[in-house]
């Protein structure tokens, strides 16, 4: 592992491998958490029931966006909207039709890749992501500009990323997690690779900047930035993120924004 430049053909190889593989046992460690039919936001656990970020859904087709599971598209779904969902993953789609037979719940799933999407302009009402595809992407500001295209005028995005101040510090939810060794403003992204030196995770770090930059670039008019506080009482780790690191620094940041009338 280290840090060094990935373009979009390996950072997507990457991705839909590294997901493929790890579908199942990441549904395995996660997937109570989440929920078969929730919308939960982040690993501090608000939940779109509690937030409210996307507006009243009721009637609106909304797309899930690196959907994974689809735990979120089927809330959404259940709250009268019509839901998309798509992944880049075909594993992580076949969790989501398992998950459709157990709950009753059936959404549209596409496999897709978040810098080029299969729909028409202007087809969605609202689109959103709980952590798909954005940081696994060399070219976030695609996403941005693909978002924008298949939105209607007045449309709403709403997407979660690690927070890019959370770049500065390992990946620890102990101690040693609490000392920033990193750089913020080094971009380079951290990539795990094989004995062949062949990427086989990529994660891509942008500052705070730099994500208003894309989505104001894009056309997107931005009117939230959401920094999720740990909760009293939430006691469950989740990777780096842990009780100890929540309660000092935020580990989300929810971008709202829409596209202009």
């Amino acid at each position: 592992m280290g840090r060094r430049a990935v373009g979009s053909a390996a950072s997507r190889r990457a991705s839909r491998h590294w997901w493929d593989a790890d579908a199942a046992s990441y549904q395995a460690e996660h997937g109570r958490f989440l929920g078969d039919a929730d919308f939960v936001w982040c690993p501090e656990g608000l939940t779109e029931s509690s937030a409210g970020l996307l507006g009243d859904v009721t009637g609106r087709r909304v797309l899930e966006v690196g959907c994974g599971a689809a735990s979120c598209s089927r809330w959404l779904a259940r709250q009268g909207a019509y839901p998309v969902a798509f992944d880049l993953s075909a594993g992580m789609l076949g969790e989501a039709r398992a998950a459709a037979g157990r709950t009753g719940t059936r959404v549209p799933l596409v496999q897709a890749d978040a810098e080029a999407l299969p729909f028409a302009d202007r087809s969605f009402d609202v689109a959103a992501t709980a952590f798909g595809a954005v940081p696994f992407v060399a070219d976030p500001g695609a996403v941005m500009r693909e978002v924008y295209r298949v939105l209607r005028p007045g449309g709403r995005w709403v997407f979660a990323v690690t927070h890019p101040m959370r770049w500065i510090f390992l990946d620890d939810p102990g101690e040693r997690g609490l000392v920033a060794v990193h750089s913020y403003f080094d971009r380079t992204p951290y990539v795990e690779y094989d004995e062949r030196g062949v990427p086989t995770y990529v994660e891509h770090h942008r500052t705070l900047g730099d994500r208003v930059r894309d989505l104001v670039s894009a056309g997107f008019t931005l009117t939230d930035v959401v920094e999720p506080e740990w909760p009293d009482g939430h006691e469950q780790l989740w990777g780096q993120w842990s009780p100890l690191r929540g309660r000092l620094f935020p580990g989300t940041a929810i971008f709202v924004a829409h596209r202009p009338d």
